[in-house]
């Protein structure tokens, strides 16, 4: 009797002991995810959070039907990856190559183009996240290309502006090799990217942007822009009224530097609103139906509106913000992006 209350207890302790192994294990691998998400890659470091993947495990209790677009090279488009867009002789991690990798109708032609800049908070994500958009697109009848940009965990602002401009002058000096007609250029960005992708499409002749990132005397102006839910105003209310700890952890604050309250001057100097005007191109907006994401459009619409410059909004209902990866709003997101294409440089 005594025995069997031994080995009881032993088992009782036994039991005990695993479970708390198993939370022990659980929280190192909790630990180990939360430090895999920066990482270093071929000696640069990057942020490995946002993924489609990771976005849709995040919404997909909210929105079940959602499916994550895969890439489908459709028929009559070629491509090539990893084009050498710039150079950086000299950076804290050595010489960096910048990369786009291009999408175009098969068939020979002078055809216009759009570059595509990805999201993430300016801090994750990868060009790869774009190639979806870039195919389907480029089997409408244009050059597509998804860039790479150096993001916060290697190079702060405003190095992603200087490297998406040197990826615009790139295209442009190698239009003839790629089918391009050189006077038909936009670009469009989702998210992070959609804030970058209006800033250089709105910085035209603005210096302190331009950067000296290859092909010198070339210009980087674009002649449409499509803003995929990209804040276009910095000076928000939500950036104000955050707490030092909690805005010091902010992608924003990540990307700049510095906090909001810290230092506005430099996030007001990344708003795209700043330099809206009479040069603007055309713009599209599609945004989803979060509406901290569409900050600063409206006063965007009303100053391209007095300059008799056209826009667009589409909103797309019930939508999480990165819509744009997910099946069933990916089509919409083609089709709204490819007729404001179609209007503004094929007309």
């Amino acid at each position: 009797m005594i025995m069997d209350l031994k080995l009881k207890i032993q088992d009782s302790r036994f039991k005990m002991m695993k479970r708390i192994s198993l939370i022990l294990l659980a929280f190192c691998l909790i630990g180990l995810i939360s430090n895999a998400q920066l990482v270093k890659i071929n000696g640069i470091p990057r942020d490995t959070s946002f993924t489609p993947y990771m976005a849709w495990i995040k919404i997909k209790k909210e929105f079940p039907q959602a499916q994550i677009v895969k890439p489908s090279l459709p028929p009559g488009v070629v491509e090539e990856k990893d084009i050498v867009y710039a150079t950086l002789p000299n950076t804290p991690f050595g010489k960096r190559e910048l990369h786009l990798d291009l999408f175009r109708p098969a068939k020979p032609g002078k055809y216009p183009v759009l570059l595509l800049v990805h999201g993430g908070g300016w801090r994750s994500g990868n060009k790869s996240m774009d190639i979806p958009l870039a195919q389907q697109i480029a089997a409408k009848g244009y050059v597509t290309a998804t860039i790479e940009h150096r993001l916060s965990p290697e190079a702060l602002h405003p190095a992603a502006v200087y490297d998406i401009k040197a990826a615009v002058r790139f295209i442009r000096a190698n239009a003839k090799k790629y089918g391009i007609n050189p006077k038909k250029i936009a670009i469009a960005g989702s998210s992070a990217g959609g804030q970058l992708a209006s800033l250089v499409g709105a910085t035209v002749g603005v210096e302190k942007f331009d950067g000296n990132e290859g092909n010198p005397g070339v210009s980087s102006a674009v002649q449409a822009i499509i803003d995929i839910d990209g804040v276009l105003d910095f000076n928000t209310p939500d950036e104000k009224g955050k707490d030092e700890e909690t805005a010091k952890r902010s992608a924003g604050a990540l990307w700049f530097g510095t906090t909001f309250n810290q230092s506005s001057e430099k996030w007001i100097e990344a708003s795209p609103i700043q330099y809206v005007g009479k040069n603007t191109p055309p713009i599209l907006f599609i945004n989803s139906a979060l509406p901290r994401f569409h900050f600063g459009r409206d006063s965007v619409i009303a100053i391209l509106s007095k300059h008799k410059i056209y826009t667009e909004v589409h909103t797309i209902e019930n939508t999480p913000h990165p819509f744009w990866l997910f099946h069933p709003w990916f089509e919409p997101t083609v089709k709204y992006m490819t007729d404001f294409l179609d209007k503004i440089l094929k007309k």
